[in-house]
């Protein structure tokens, strides 16, 4: 694996590690946070998800890259237990996500796998974070870290998507000050940058549901 240093060196190549692949379908979550045979919203399938698959284009770089994010994550609230948390949160949620991106100036494709832990949906839009467990050769030193996406659901996908995404890396989650070079921040729970970046082809389906009150409370 390259090390940091070794990333700045070409920037295109740089801002180009900025596709998303895969979010394998959620798990379910579990009976105790209203889902199940007892007709709460798991088994009304009205959990928060999203799914769907797409390239996309970087608004400040032209460039002959090509990166895509594929998305299948559900939430799954009240699943993740955690100190000083028991119940866990109402934003937890279950899946994966694949980030391929092929970079035309050293002609290979990178990708990492992450573990989805959060999901909170509004009407058309989505914000979620995955702490990755997988890098190919060469790929982003990514491995434990959490990164965040966002999602902007622009409706069916027809034609020329209006579809965005977004990603928290690539100068949009840096802490300036200091003599040195700005550093990156450290990536919260389920936080992620507006989706600006347009998609260009393929889309994605956003299903928002409202976060869910702890299971004592309903």
């Amino acid at each position: 694996m390259r090390s940091a240093s070794r990333y700045k060196a070409p920037v295109a190549a740089l801002a180009a590690l900025v596709v998303m692949g895969t979010v394998s379908t959620a798990s379910a979550a579990s009976a105790g946070a209203g889902g199940g045979a007892d007709g709460g919203p798991q088994a009304r399938g009205a959990y928060a998800r999203v799914t769907g698959s797409a390239e996309f284009v970087l608004p400040y770089v032209k460039d002959r890259d090509v990166r895509s994010f594929t998305f299948d994550a559900q939430a799954a609230p009240y699943s993740n237990p955690l100190p000083g948390i028991p119940t866990g949160l109402p934003s937890d949620a279950r899946g994966t996500v694949k980030v391929s991106h092929y970079s035309d100036w050293d002609k290979r494709t990178y990708t990492a796998v992450g573990r989805v832990d959060c999901l909170v949906t509004g009407p058309h839009t989505a914000t979620l974070t995955a702490v990755f467990t997988e890098v190919s050769p060469g790929g982003p030193p990514w491995l434990g870290k959490r990164i965040g996406f966002s999602v902007y659901d622009g409706g069916p996908d027809g034609g020329r998507s209006e579809d965005r995404v977004g990603f928290s890396w690539n100068g949009v989650n840096l802490l300036p000050g200091g003599a040195g070079e700005p550093a990156e921040a450290e990536v919260g729970t389920c936080m992620a940058p507006a989706p600006y970046a347009p998609v260009t082809r393929g889309g994605y389906t956003v299903r928002h549901a409202d976060l869910l009150p702890p299971p004592a409370a309903r």
